[in-house]
């Protein structure tokens, strides 16, 4: 049976996939930036098997360069990074996660060197060094049996920090589908390395697999498990009657009649821009973005910074930097009320919360809770 039409259609709808979840403000999100570029790999590892089953190397000879990076090395740490910034986890914003990456990098230069000798013949590598790294290629596929079960593991044990029944659903469900697929493929190789079989075709159901993958992560993801952060929001926004659009044409009426005489009546919280602002802050959590400012949050509002400023000031009678240090404020108190955060420093609890330094974080508490965060952290032990 050939499966190639089933093939070229996975890689097609992955690279549309992966597309629209970059592209889409629907979609933007961090995490879902790392999904979108775990599919793009998996598109990849497809697209291999199928310039092999059609021998495309012999005519093509420079798509090795393509096939000889281990791109299973790739596709698990960007599948972790996805679940970690999904669960909003601390550790997303760690600089030692970035070893994970190091396994694909060590393969992408070893490989890709030897390629410029093998198959581009840029240069000419030594016979002794050509040795050494043929030696080091041979072992890309057991350091990926060491690899792939510590992914595997690692990367479940951070699902359990999602707050949300259905999202965490939908990361497990996801979860098991990608270790499924990558431990049977270990599993095949290995057969085939000690037992001699031929697992080409055995390949070629895994891809299909894969090709499941793609589409449960558009089913699941898209329309059922929200990769974006509102479905209701998407809704409207397709169907063009967001509720926010309604209250703006409703305050310009207000406006046309002349009903704001003093340039003050507007200034309450029942101002639909200063309703989307708590919004934004309380549902989508903005202020965990340590370079947010006025200009980013006039942007999303459709209004000028000037005007942001106006709303903030004079309905809670406070400037726009204290008004974002209050909710940065009180999501670290919720951290440090949280048991799954109990070993985790209070620095870091601040700079998950949007703070850019430990100054910045000590002052704003203090300022608005009358006390420093180790004292609050102590008082509520």
């Amino acid at each position: 049976m050939n499966f190639t039409i089933f093939f070229n259609t996975a890689i097609f709808q992955g690279i549309v996939l992966g597309a629209i979840i970059l592209k889409s403000p629907l979609f933007k999100s961090n995490a879902n930036r790392y999904l979108a570029y775990a599919i793009f790999a998996l598109s990849v590892l497809i697209a291999n098997l199928i310039f092999e089953i059609i021998d495309l190397y012999s005519t093509m000879p420079f798509l090795r360069f393509l096939d000889d990076v281990e791109w299973a090395f790739l596709f698990p740490v960007l599948i972790f990074m996805f679940v970690v910034h999904q669960v909003n986890h601390p550790i997303r914003n760690s600089k030692k996660i970035l070893w994970l990456y190091a396994p694909f990098l060590y393969s992408a230069i070893t490989n890709i060197f030897y390629d410029c000798d093998a198959v581009a013949h840029i240069f000419t590598i030594p016979h002794f060094l050509k040795s050494i790294l043929e030696t080091i290629g041979s072992f890309d596929f057991y350091l990926i049996l060491v690899f792939m079960p510590f992914m595997a593991f690692y990367t479940y044990s951070f699902i359990k920090f999602s707050k949300d029944k259905q999202e965490k659903k939908w990361i497990t469900f996801l979860w098991f589908l990608v270790y499924a697929l990558m431990l049977s493929w270990m599993v095949a190789i290995l057969t085939g390395l000690l037992f001699e079989y031929d697992v080409s075709y055995v390949m070629q159901i895994l891809a299909l697999f894969a090709t499941f993958l793609i589409h449960c992560t558009a089913y699941y993801g898209v329309f059922r498990y929200r990769l974006a952060d509102n479905k209701t929001g998407i809704e409207e926004l397709l169907n063009k009657k967001t509720l926010l659009d309604n209250e703006i044409a409703a305050e310009e009426v207000i406006l046309k009649k002349g009903n704001d005489a003093n340039g003050l009546e507007i200034f309450t919280k029942e101002n639909p821009y200063f309703k989307r602002l708590e919004m934004l802050c309380e549902e989508h959590q903005i202020y965990k973005d340590s370079n947010l400012n006025r200009e980013k949050v006039a942007e999303q509002l459709g209004i000028s910074a000037g005007y942001v400023s106006q709303l903030v000031n004079v309905i809670t009678g406070d400037n726009f930097a204290n008004y974002i240090n209050n909710y940065r404020v009180e999501a670290v108190k919720e951290m440090i009320l949280d048991s799954d955060y109990e070993n985790y420093s209070l620095l870091a609890i601040g700079l998950e919360s949007g703070f850019t330094s430990k100054t910045t974080f000590h002052n704003a508490f203090k300022k608005s809770t009358g006390m420093t965060p180790n004292s609050f952290r102590n008082t509520n032990k």
